[in-house]
């Protein structure tokens, strides 16, 4: 089942690639033009479309599958329920202990899920662009868990002791923190955000013009130059091997970002 809904996948999504004018990948895919409300806070191109539209997706599937009353649960439950139960016994209870942990496993599982669906735009036909290609969306999503993590922190210690475990380390010479404070601060409030968005955005962005690269090559090859040689088929394979690549990227992506989160929450629930 899961071969044939990949056939399909890329069948549909190399139906663009094989016409008279096929799009040949760049720059310009990340700024694409305003249809809807240019020059408002409002406005709407085409990026801003695939990310309501994999919002959206995402509600209704979680909202569906959350809403069942059947004893036994669906395809689509169960899946979740896979989903929920994995993060929550391989990252927040490991991470976090048994009490943070469940109260913090739903944010986990929300970031988790939101990341994964926002990188998956970039394999589903019509779309074919990964929502977290663009850095607004990594940085929204960096923004949550830096909101989180100082949060529980502040929460945990006090506002006092929560600033005096991340800049102040103990047992070093007082001299040192004339060093050492400054780095820390750079660590805890800049560069943890910042990481978390580059590395997402990064990622997405290089696989979507990889995947880009290998339609629009394999449909030059075949209708414009004309060419059957191996090279052709080569392309045409690394079409299918990209595709799988984008999907194995997308969910590695959403589970390195869940687990940093993990991480930097734990650091600041926890004095050093």
């Amino acid at each position: 089942m899961l071969v044939g809904l990949l056939v399909v996948v890329i069948a549909v999504t190399a139906v663009p690639a094989f016409t008279e004018h096929p799009h040949q990948p760049g720059v310009t895919d990340f700024f694409p033009q305003t249809f809807l409300g240019e020059g408002t806070l409002l406005e709407v191109n085409r990026l801003v479309l695939v990310r309501l539209v994999m919002a959206a997706a995402l509600c209704l599937l979680v909202a569906a599958a959350a809403s069942g009353t059947r004893r036994v649960p669906g395809h689509g439950r169960a899946l979740l329920e896979v989903v929920a139960e994995f993060l929550r016994s391989n990252v927040a209870l490991p991470m976090l202990g048994p009490g943070r942990g469940r109260r913090f496993a739903p944010f986990l599982a929300a970031l988790f899920l939101g990341v994964l669906a926002m990188n998956l735009a970039g394999i589903i036909p019509g779309l074919n662009i990964a929502a977290s290609a663009v850095v607004a969306v990594p940085l929204v999503f960096a923004l949550a868990t830096y909101v989180t993590f100082i949060g529980a922190g502040v929460r945990a210690q006090g506002l006092g002791r929560f600033l005096s475990s991340q800049l102040f380390p103990p047992g070093l010479p007082r001299p040192m923190y004339l060093l050492i404070t400054p780095i820390e601060f750079l660590s805890t409030f800049i560069v943890r955000p910042a990481t978390l968005t580059l590395r997402l955005l990064c990622n997405m962005v290089a696989g979507h013009l990889l995947l880009a690269m290998t339609y629009f090559g394999t449909t030059t090859l075949l209708l414009h130059l004309q060419a059957t040689s191996v090279l052709s088929v080569l392309t045409g394979v690394s079409m299918v091997v990209m595709t799988l690549f984008e999907v194995f990227v997308a969910v590695l992506q959403a589970y390195i970002f869940t687990i940093l989160s993990a991480v930097y929450i734990r650091l600041s629930v926890e004095a050093h």
